[in-house]
């Protein structure tokens, strides 16, 4: 596995709730296309036990369809594992591996695409306390990465009263300390 950074249950704390998402997908990927489609969706997520497992539902209103992100951490590896499923094809896609350094999360899996192997990339990079990016890239030659997708995701105004984070994150953005047994405040 390629040298990937250590993660902490904490990592996903950021996305619990509910968020709009502006997406940028390849029409066509591993050809070195540029023509990029853009549409809409909603995402909502939700942390269970701890922080050790989230869960993200998006509906992509124009497209037809939804999918559900599930992510486990696991907590002798600090790792965590990223599964995606989406109401098309119905069933559990290979999962990416990695974790964050800092504010960037990078995870690497291997999947098919069109039948063809591909090694898979996702970068996570948070951009403050209601803003993200999320980025998928294939390689299809085991070097050359092409993004092919990317979310640019911004809290739901209306979810903003209704979120609650550790004290640590409502007073920084910058990632990496580990949240201390207080009372949650609302950011």
């Amino acid at each position: 596995m390629k040298d990937l950074p250590i993660g902490s249950v904490h990592d996903y704390d950021f996305l619990a709730g509910e968020w709009d998402v502006a997406n940028r997908r390849l029409k066509v990927r591993g050809v070195g296309s540029n023509d990029w489609d853009e549409f809409p969706s909603t995402s909502r997520a939700q942390l269970f036990m701890g922080g050790v497992v989230n869960v993200d539902e998006n509906n992509f209103p124009t497209k037809g369809w939804s999918g559900t992100t599930i992510r486990t951490f696991d907590v002798q590896a600090n790792r965590w594992s990223i599964y995606w499923v989406n109401s098309r094809v119905g069933k559990l896609f290979p999962p990416v591996v990695g974790g964050f350094a800092g504010n960037r999360g990078v995870f690497y899996g291997q999947d098919e695409d069109d039948g063809k192997p591909v090694d898979v990339r996702f970068i996570w990079t948070l951009l403050g306390p209601d803003k993200a990016r999320w980025e998928q890239a294939f390689s299809y030659n085991g070097g050359q990465w092409e993004t092919n997708w990317v979310m640019e995701l911004k809290r739901a105004p209306q979810d903003r009263s209704e979120i609650t984070t550790s004290p640590s994150r409502c007073a920084s953005p910058v990632r990496g300390a580990e949240p201390q047994p207080e009372p949650p405040c609302s950011c």
